[in-house]
């Protein structure tokens, strides 16, 4: 008997800078890949029904990430549409820039959706505050790596 297992994990690095561009935090944070990230990868493998990834979302939501959410916790402003969509080999990255005045207040949470508003979420994470504020602007870089376990 052949027993094959596949992992999804992902991590994301946020760089948050002032308005002359300066760097004021960094942070790198594991996350979740939520149940139905899970069932979108699944479904992406069988045709291309669902539609891609391409939304990130900030949020100040304080409740652990957990396999079955579907959305972040208490969204700041509005999700940003992703910069860019790489895959190399087999990890899938996502970048999105949160400029001044947008997700503005305590950041702790943050998720990929396919979606503008609604739509399905592909992972979420909790992570100690970062305060961004009104002139500021955040980079989050999101890699999502499949491995054979």
């Amino acid at each position: 008997m052949i027993i094959e297992n596949m992992k999804a994990k992902g991590r994301l690095s946020i760089v948050l800078k002032d308005k002359d561009g300066n760097i004021k935090d960094t942070r790198e944070v594991d996350n979740l890949v939520v149940n139905t990230g899970l069932d979108y990868i699944a479904s992406r493998m069988k045709d291309a029904t669902a539609t891609a990834m391409t939304h990130m979302g900030l949020g100040s939501g304080s409740t652990a990430a957990a396999a079955g959410d579907t959305d972040l916790g208490s969204l700041l402003g509005s999700r940003e549409a992703l910069d860019s969509t790489t895959v190399t080999n087999n990890v899938i990255t996502y970048v999105a820039s949160f400029e001044a005045g947008d997700a503005t207040g305590a950041v702790t949470e943050a998720g990929i959706f396919n979606a503008s508003t609604a739509g399905t979420m592909l992972c979420r994470t909790v992570f100690s505050v970062v305060n961004k504020q009104a002139n500021d602007s955040m980079t989050v870089t999101w890699a999502i790596t499949l491995t054979a376990i």
